[in-house]
């Protein structure tokens, strides 16, 4: 007589049994209605001591964690708002910089017309005479 013997189905069986003997032996030793208590009950000691450092720091007159991390945000705004009104400075300047040569170009331009203006009109001077 042969018997097959399977050790993957051995493994299998004795890995089923020893973790319902381990999840037996937890459910009794620690229950889940006396671990949700206690979490109940570190959660709001948590809550107690938050709201009582935030009571002294506000009695102290120094400032929260939460009052640093809205100086913070509104220092970024700032400095987001400075970067943004020097970017326009510059425009602008460059922009003047720009408009120096054009404005002598310009001048340079009327002084010639009126050069033209006077040789147009003394030819017309000289053909009508």
């Amino acid at each position: 007589m042969t018997t097959n013997f399977n050790v993957f189905e051995a493994w299998k069986d004795l890995y089923n049994q020893t973790s319902n003997l381990y999840d037996e032996k937890i459910m009794e030793s620690f229950p889940s209605q006396g671990i949700g208590q206690l979490l109940d009950m570190n959660l709001q000691l948590k809550k107690f001591i938050d709201e009582s450092t935030e009571k002294y720091l506000e009695l102290s007159n120094l400032p929260s964690r939460k009052d640093l991390a809205n100086l913070s945000a509104q220092i970024v705004n700032v400095d987001a708002k400075v970067d943004s009104i020097e970017e326009l400075l510059e425009d602008k300047l460059e922009s003047t910089d720009n408009q120096v040569p054009l404005k002598s170009e310009i001048a340079e331009l009327k002084s010639e017309m009126k050069n033209l203006d006077k040789k147009l009109n003394q030819i017309l001077s000289a053909l009508k005479a």
